[in-house]
């Protein structure tokens, strides 16, 4: 018995196309024996996800999203101003799909889409700047410069490394800056190199070692890195399990909060779940279980 009566299924056509009929084919027939109606559409842009969010989006009751983290971005730009939201699947088809992980979906696509007909819907909380929207993270100073610096050619064929030997080649570039941040009324002065408003819990690929984010939890989490603890985050960053003691929080200036607003010297560009569209200062507010996403069971 189908599980949803009608679903769009859209596929980034720019991604990987050199194997897109194996990835339909790995996918399209498990969606299909649990949805009525089930319509394909393949984009080439940004913009034309975004249109065929617009168009469908309101009058379906599932999205179900092959691409990576831009193709996601992008999607749910459009999604989240609209009235009637769909419940939303990621299928893992990007470079780190930070968002699927944290939905605990298999990376590989034909167990991917079987952990989606059987997963769970759960309340996912958005962070919003002005009129636009993010999942996973807002992040300003060495995550700016690491996306700045990632080679596109050496990004295709090592795919997830390349995030790693971007910040290699940045983190001792890395310039500092002064910034203002008011958290629910608090106010914090101090320098920084990188400030991550965060959702998620991944960052390319790499889970962010906290156990208290969750994205569903009615919070951003807060996370200020100095010169003098960058070691220690990159150290942090290794392990495998969360951090269990709070020194590290205090190190690291880690806090939670639901209305951010940011200031910076010098200005400061803005990283928005991988895409650069904004420039400090900021005014970030969270929109509590705003999106409905399938997670694994």
């Amino acid at each position: 018995m189908p599980r949803y009566n009608k679903a769009l299924f859209l596929y980034n056509g720019n991604a990987g196309s050199d194997n897109i009929e194996q990835k339909l084919s790995e996918t399209l027939p498990v969606f299909a024996q649990r949805i009525k109606e089930l319509i394909v559409i393949q984009t080439f842009s940004i913009e034309e996800a975004q249109e065929t969010c617009l168009n469908y989006g309101e009058q379906i009751d599932l999205l179900l999203i092959l691409g990576g983290d831009g193709t996601l971005h992008a999607c749910i730009n459009t999604i989240s101003r609209l009235e009637k939201r769909p419940v939303i699947g990621v299928l893992p088809g990007g470079t780190s799909n930070d968002f699927s992980r944290m939905m605990e979906i298999p990376q590989n696509l034909n167990q991917a889409a079987k952990t989606l007909v059987n997963g769970r819907e759960t309340p996912v909380d958005v962070g919003k700047l002005e009129e636009c929207y993010f999942l996973n993270f807002w992040g300003i100073g060495l995550v700016t410069e690491t996306s700045f610096n990632i080679d596109k050619n050496q990004k295709s064929r090592l795919g997830v490394l390349s995030y790693f030997i971007s910040a290699l080649k940045t983190i001792n570039q890395a310039d500092s800056f002064s910034f203002r941040m008011t958290i629910d009324g608090k106010v914090i002065e101090d320098e920084a190199i990188m400030i991550l408003v965060m959702n998620g819990k991944y960052l390319g690929t790499r889970q962010i070692p906290i156990d208290s984010i969750h994205a569903s939890d009615g919070q951003l989490d807060v996370l200020v890195i100095k010169n003098s603890n960058l070691t220690l985050f990159k150290e942090l960053m290794s392990l495998d399990q969360p951090w269990a003691e709070t020194e590290s929080f205090q190190e690291l200036s880690y806090t939670k909060g639901e209305h951010i607003e940011i200031t910076a010297s010098p200005e400061q560009e803005v990283d928005m779940d991988g895409e650069i569209n904004f420039k400090t200062p900021s005014s970030i507010d969270l929109l509590p279980n705003h999106l409905t996403f399938l997670h694994a069971q």
